[in-house]
């Protein structure tokens, strides 16, 4: 059988170039789950309608501002992605982990609005978020707080005891109203170790599974590090 790539890196061994066209065959294999995995989540059939059209509170240079949810649609775009960030009304700072992920989102936001509406969610109040968001120097991702609806508990960001969870949710606008179209509930499944349920959309596990060293199974992300 032809091998699949016939590319060579300067002083390798034909041992390695044996493993890595092995490699480079599960890799492809991996291609084409990831994609099978994404044609069916588009062919989900209708979800549930929403519960509720839920109020939000949003930060304007005017102060406060109430925003339902069915104002995240903007003009030409069906589609609205949430993330639920767990950050807790009493919580001194939110999940480091989520933190992490938002980093890489907040980068990304300005290149995802183009085609679909995106934000996270927070249990904190309003206030206390925004200071956050600031001191993190996020400016492209758009946050939002629930802290005054149940929307978190509604969709799963939010365990039977108040704990909040990182899930991430889809919504779709169509004729008869918006309705559910996707929930990564990986996070609930028993699973050994982290969930990994949006693993996709976190750059830093990408690229450390790139290395030899891989991610670790104790390293974990932190809000801040000593240089």
């Amino acid at each position: 059988m032809e091998p699949l790539s016939t590319s060579k890196f300067p002083g390798e061994s034909d041992a390695y170039r044996e493993a890595r066209n092995e490699l480079l065959q599960a890799e492809l294999d991996l291609r084409h789950k990831i994609e099978e995995v994404a044609a069916l989540r588009r062919k989900l059939p209708p979800g549930g309608l929403i519960k509720e059209d839920y109020t939000f509170q949003s930060m304007a240079k005017e102060g406060v501002v109430p925003v339902r949810l069915s104002e995240l649609f903007a003009p030409g775009k069906d589609s609205l992605v949430i993330y639920s960030y767990m950050f807790a009304p009493g919580a001194e700072q939110p999940c480091p982990m989520c933190t992490s992920m938002l980093d890489g989102l907040n980068a990304q936001a300005q290149h995802i609005s183009q085609r679909t509406n995106i934000y996270a969610v927070a249990k904190s109040p309003i206030e206390k978020l925004t200071s956050w968001i600031n001191d993190r120097g996020w400016k492209h991702l758009k946050f939002l707080s629930s802290y005054d609806n149940t929307y978190n508990a509604d969709y799963l960001g939010e365990n039977e005891q108040g704990s909040q969870m990182p899930m991430c949710n889809v919504f779709v606008k169509g004729d008869e109203g918006i309705r559910h179209f996707y929930g990564s509930e990986i996070l609930y499944t028993p699973v050994e170790g982290q969930p990994r349920h949006v693993d996709l959309i976190w750059p830093l596990w990408n690229v450390l599974d790139l290395t030899p060293e891989g991610r670790g199974n104790d390293w974990m992300p932190k809000l801040s590090y000593q240089d």
